[in-house]
């Protein structure tokens, strides 16, 4: 339990150049690969982190959502939930908390540090009180500005009378942002496709460009006649975007449908115009769920495959993290990889680190193949590759129930900072405070 596990793909191969993997450390040359805590926050309800930034005094800022009232949430009275941002120092010493919604669900999805030392958080909504300005029908867009100590500067919502999601958001170039998720096209009519002519689906891919404010400047959705979503979006060198979720859809917008669902990247002018699409996958379910840009200018996503064929080719068990590199004008794929054992395995992060390589966070139930030792259930999963795709390290951790990692940075001093959620309470989960805890993993 005390360190990552160096490997790679082939294991006992040397690369070319002689080098090992301890020559090429992928965190700066102090990095151990152990954990250097394991800590938990939360109250006796439900609480999640889904996203972490590092904060300009070098502490940490978690988003996610919240159902409890008691604990470390101290400015909530009922049991539904509502986004929650906790603030820690580097040693994971809670500083502040805060949660922010009103009386229905509301719960949040990302957050971004932003030029002004402030965070931007990204959710959907069905609250039309407390906190939440507006509601247009069953779940809202819900777009949050905060200062460095979490107090609101302004908030907005974007919906139509349907089930509408933000999955993510970015701050753009212009400094204004850029949210990605789905609309219910069906329940909206046709509307929110503003400037672009209207075409039927069940949800799909819808993109609001803001302003600094949050005013809207453009929205436009993209996608088929089943379901697609959005989960993640960069900006690119051009000033336009790239989308990327999972599409189930095999008309309109989407035109080389792979199998039930496909990674489906959207590249988009910076008006909203659709510039090119491209299809990932097999025949099976294929979801991506984050995007960066590679140090060649190309692009990288990550998610799960279920697919043993097409795109797919070399799958390892009941699902697989899949990782594709593609080219950032057409699409066309570079290199893809599957990683696991024989049982189940997604990422739902990625970062480029300033070497050269990525860092990628996730959940896995196996206990062979890629990875070391299964803990129990699932466990977090965090793994780095090279640009080449070769496995540098990975580490499980968690206890002997569901326990699951969904964001993770490389911080200033060169350490690993992962967020995600546990049910467990023992093995590296020391502390369990109530039904599911807000998982915080430092590794030096």
């Amino acid at each position: 339990m005390c360190g990552f596990h160096a490997c790679k793909k082939d294991e006992g191969t040397t690369p070319p150049d002689g080098s090992t993997d301890d020559d090429n450390p992928p965190v700066g040359g102090t990095f151990e690969g152990v954990i250097e805590y394991v800590k938990t926050f939360g109250g006796s309800n439900e609480d999640e982190a889904v996203d972490v930034v590092q904060a300009n005094d070098g502490g940490y800022v978690m988003v996610g959502t919240t159902s409890s009232n008691d604990g470390d949430i101290t400015d909530k009275t009922t049991t539904d939930p509502d986004y929650w941002v906790l603030k820690v120092n580097a040693a994971g010493e809670k500083q502040w908390s805060k949660t922010y919604g009103g009386t229905s669900p509301d719960r949040a999805t990302g957050i971004v540090k932003t030029n002004d030392g402030g965070y931007i958080l990204s959710g959907h909504s069905r609250s039309n009180d407390g906190d939440v300005g507006g509601n247009e029908g069953f779940h809202d867009y819900w777009i949050v500005k905060i200062n460095s100590v979490g107090d609101i500067q302004w908030e907005t919502n974007f919906g139509f009378s349907g089930s509408d999601q933000a999955l993510n958001i970015i701050q753009t170039a212009d400094g204004g942002y850029f949210a990605t998720g789905f609309l219910d096209v069906t329940a909206s009519g046709g509307m929110g496709n503003d400037g672009r002519n209207p075409e039927h689906g069940v949800g799909e891919y819808w993109g609001i460009k803001m302003d600094a404010n949050g005013n809207k400047i453009w929205r436009r959705y993209f996608g088929g006649s089943n379901n697609d979503r959005s989960y993640d979006v960069v900006q690119t060198d051009d000033g336009g975007f790239l989308m990327i979720g999972a599409s189930e859809s095999e008309d309109f917008d989407k035109l080389d449908p792979k199998g039930s669902y496909d990674f489906w990247v959207v590249k988009v002018s910076a008006g909203g115009d659709n510039l090119w699409s491209k299809s990932f996958g097999g025949s099976e379910i294929d979801v991506a769920y984050a995007v960066t840009q590679t140090t060649d200018g190309n692009y990288m996503i990550v998610g799960d495959t279920r697919s043993i064929d097409k795109d797919v080719t070399n799958p390892l068990g009941n699902a697989d993290l899949w990782v594709v590199k593609f080219n950032k004008n057409n699409g066309a794929i570079i290199w893809q990889k599957t990683y696991g054992g024989d049982q189940f395995e997604s990422a739902r992060s990625v970062e480029r680190l300033p070497n050269g390589t990525y860092l990628i966070s996730g959940s896995t139930r196996s206990a062979n193949g890629d990875v070391s030792m299964n803990i129990g259930q699932n466990d977090a999963w965090v793994m780095i590759i090279n640009e080449n795709g070769e496995l540098q390290y990975q580490k499980t951790a968690g206890g002997t129930s569901l326990d699951f990692a969904d964001s993770a940075i490389q911080t200033t001093d060169n350490k690993l900072i992962v967020v995600g959620n546990t049910e467990s309470n023992d093995i590296d989960i020391t502390v369990n405070r109530g039904i599911k805890d807000l998982l915080l993993i430092k590794v030096k």
